[in-house]
């Protein structure tokens, strides 16, 4: 595996040589645990359970977690190296982002019991993580879920079904967005933990057939009276899961900046290698104008949105960056990453085209960035709101 030039280039100031280490480890562990099976993992849809294992031994599924709840004890820096790593290989078969997401709300809004009791098995590998928002009927607009969690005694009873949900198909842990007063929109809605091993009534559905990103499963999930403990209710109190869902999603939205600039790099290494040897009217594709002056354009692209997200990352480790400021990230990058991957294909003519080249895997990858994290529209709508 091969970083762009772009990248081995440039040294973002918020590296240190201890994270130079944890590069090396996150790319050695891509390398021989992730990309040999990466071709495999897409034709069945999802990855192998034993990776989640491997990457929890490594020490690498919840690296910007404290080392009291399990995780490496690093900060938001570390959680940047490895989510680089994977798109710089590449890989989205394998990517811890959403089991990340999950662990963070634990971490951030739930009880010191929950705490203790779930990190560090995710941390561990032993439980995957999962996030259900989506439904059938309601995407960015969560307050419209229809999934109720109504209280019955010690318990709640969970009705409803989730779509497009990353790690569904393995997944041990869901943190699931519900309604616990119907009556109500943003503050009827909490969030439970549903331990999908202990609950019947739960089913996942067989993994999507997406146009991109084949190795990650994606699933609908069903709750049909499904029994969760009072105790997995998130924070210990109803109503408060909008706010929850709304303080953590920079982080998220970070996640899918970082991978969408890892996939601007990639793409442009991927093109120059292509352009240097391929011939065309007599000369390397690199010595035409064209060739040269389009992919000028994509790494400046790649330059600047390097500098931006560099601040942004200096940020999410300081604890001051807000959500316009991520919103901008997720928004600006995904859309870029886009452009400049449909802009490399051109330059492979019709190799590009073709499923078994990289930049052909990689353009319809991509193309979920600016839906997924919230849709980019909403990302302009929450950015205009700061005017």
């Amino acid at each position: 595996m091969k970083a762009a030039p772009i990248c081995a280039a440039h040294r973002s100031p918020w590296m240190t040589g201890e994270l130079e280490l944890f590069r090396e480890q996150a790319r050695r562990f891509v390398e021989k645990e992730v990309l040999p099976h990466d071709p495999r993992w897409q034709k069945q849809h999802h990855v192998d359970r034993e990776i989640w294992d491997k990457a929890g031994r490594a020490g690498l599924l919840l690296p910007d977690v404290p080392e009291a709840y399990g995780g490496g004890g690093g900060n938001f820096a570390h959680t940047a190296v490895f989510t680089e790593e994977l798109g710089l290989a590449g890989i989205w078969s394998f990517n811890n982002a959403v089991h990340l997401i999950c662990a963070h709300y634990i971490l951030n809004h739930g009880t010191e019991e929950q705490k203790r009791r779930f990190l560090p098995r995710l941390a561990s590998g032993e439980l995957v993580g999962a996030i259900a928002m989506t439904e059938p009927g309601a995407g960015s607009d969560l307050q419209a879920i229809r999934t109720r969690a109504l209280r019955d005694g010690e318990d709640y009873v969970l009705n409803g079904s989730k779509i497009f949900i990353t790690n569904g198909y393995l997944a041990d842990l869901v943190v699931v967005v519900a309604k616990t007063d119907p009556s109500q929109r943003a503050k009827g809605i909490s969030l439970l933990l549903v331990e999908t091993r202990e609950s019947p009534g739960f089913r996942a559905g067989h993994p999507l057939d997406k146009i991109g990103q084949h190795g990650q499963d994606t699933c609908e999930l069903f709750f049909e009276n499904v029994r969760v403990p009072a105790a997995n209710l998130i924070g210990g109190g109803e109503g408060r899961g909008f706010f929850q869902l709304m303080a953590d999603l920079p982080y998220e939205r970070m996640l899918v900046a970082i991978s969408s600039l890892a996939m601007i790099e990639r793409a442009l290494d991927l093109t120059v290698r292509y352009t240097r040897e391929r011939m065309a009217f007599g000369k390397p594709l690199l010595e035409q104008q064209n060739s040269r002056f389009k992919l000028a354009e994509v790494r400046t692209t790649a330059a600047v949105g390097r500098s931006f997200l560099d601040q942004c990352v200096q940020r999410m480790m300081e604890g001051t960056l807000d959500a316009a400021a991520a919103s901008m990230a997720k928004w600006w990058l995904s859309e870029r990453a886009c452009e400049a991957i449909d802009e490399c294909l051109q330059l492979f003519g019709g190799y590009g085209y073709m499923a078994e080249f990289p930049i052909a895997r990689m353009y319809t990858d991509a193309r979920v960035l600016r839906i997924f994290a919230g849709a980019n529209e909403i990302m302009k709508e929450l950015i205009a709101r700061t005017l």
